[in-house]
């Protein structure tokens, strides 16, 4: 199994490849839905949440607002990191336990990391690292035409991020994702056979 890990700012299109890869047979691990998964009621994050910000982070059913929760924290960088504190380490966790199962098998592990940097290539013991780039403001578009974004949340939302100069020092692969879906599909198909012929790793942890 050949792991690897697939990065890009906000409205790059991140799902997009990853889907394109699965669709090929590629076997995905997702920090965005693991990220979902750890805070939901029950969960220790759930409660380290509400304990931190407060109820009004909740909604009206008693599960996260993702949206209030966002406002607040991407308003300050303590409460930012006061937020990753509580979720970076079980997701964490858990894309180890997906990772190490989908070692068993043959083929691509594509573990998709929004906020991946060169730390998580020891720390998931990933083979390579995939970043699907696009120019900012194609990247702001996206973000208010298909997320609802207002201009000025949106660039301060790609602003927060690490760079495009930043992701790409540490890409061993990239796919530039600025316009066609078909030109889209075409890197990704590259990409594709690219991966599997490289030579399995061997199993680690």
């Amino acid at each position: 199994m050949i792991v690897v890990g697939v990065t890009g700012g906000i409205g790059s299109g991140k799902t997009a490849v990853t889907d394109l890869m699965a669709a090929r047979g590629a076997f995905v691990v997702d920090a965005d839905l693991l990220a979902r998964e750890v805070v939901e009621p029950g969960e220790p994050a759930f409660l380290d949440i509400v304990e931190t910000f407060g109820a009004e982070v909740l909604t009206a059913d008693g599960t996260i607002d993702r949206a209030a929760l966002a406002n607040v924290v991407f308003s300050s960088e303590e409460q930012r990191a006061a937020l990753n504190e509580i979720t970076h380490p079980r997701i964490n966790a858990r894309m180890k336990e997906q990772i190490s199962a989908s070692r068993d098998q043959e083929g691509i592990c594509l573990v998709a990391i929004p906020l991946l940097g060169p730390g998580h290539r020891e720390r998931l013991a990933l083979d390579a690292v995939l970043v699907v780039d696009c120019p900012t403001e194609v990247a702001v578009e996206r973000l208010i035409e298909f997320r609802g974004f207002q201009r000025d949340d949106a660039l301060a939302r790609v602003a927060s991020q690490l760079s495009r100069e930043e992701r790409l020092a540490f890409a061993d692969y990239v796919i530039v994702n600025d316009g066609a879906h078909d030109r889209l599909a075409a890197q990704v198909d590259t990409l594709f056979q690219e991966l599997r012929a490289r030579p399995e790793a061997s199993p680690r942890g």
